[in-house]
């Protein structure tokens, strides 16, 4: 793959832990990033699949974290100095909200996981996001609010229904 993303997945990685923070010390802080990133490479993945795509986002940029601050109730506590926040311009609302999918619906994750080997990205080996399709119990710990169904709803809500479309993308249309 030519296009780089990790601008973008690191900045939804860390925009995810802080609005939804590790439970515990360093290691429960290491191990909730380290699920946050699986999920949230997966989703930019999914979303960016091919160089040209991610060609694309690099042109248009991938849109900040505004939308995603006002959901969450984070932008309260953003303040005024803008510099200190300039990562957040690199946050990419869709790949948040895949990435929230993602760790709160593990057979989502798991065909998410299975659908990456269609596209441009490589062979994405499942063992390589084992965190995110099956944390341990250690993990699942670390990561109990980044995985909360219920707290994570108002993120993973805003586009869901893209993330079914991309994963099924042979599904018939009703009205």
């Amino acid at each position: 793959m030519q296009a780089d993303l990790s601008p973008v997945i690191a900045a939804t990685a860390q925009w995810l832990t802080r609005a939804f923070p590790a439970t515990g010390g360093a290691l429960a802080s290491a191990l909730c990033e380290v699920q946050a990133r699986q999920a949230v490479t997966a989703a930019a993945w999914l979303r960016y699949p091919t160089a040209m795509d991610a060609a694309l986002l690099d042109m248009a940029g991938p849109g900040g974290s505004g939308r995603l601050d006002r959901v969450t109730g984070a932008d309260a506590a953003l303040g005024d100095d803008t510099d200190a926040h300039a990562w957040r311009t690199w946050v990419d609302e869709v790949v948040a909200s895949w990435a929230a999918c993602l760790l709160t619906d593990p057979e989502l994750a798991a065909r998410a996981v299975a659908a990456l080997a269609d596209g441009g990205h490589g062979t994405a080996a499942p063992a390589g996001f084992r965190r995110l399709v099956a944390p341990d119990d250690s993990e699942r710990n670390a990561a109990a609010l980044l995985r909360h169904p219920d707290l994570l709803a108002p993120v993973a809500d805003l586009h869901h229904n893209q993330l079914l479309d991309r994963l099924n993308p042979g599904r018939t249309l009703t009205a």
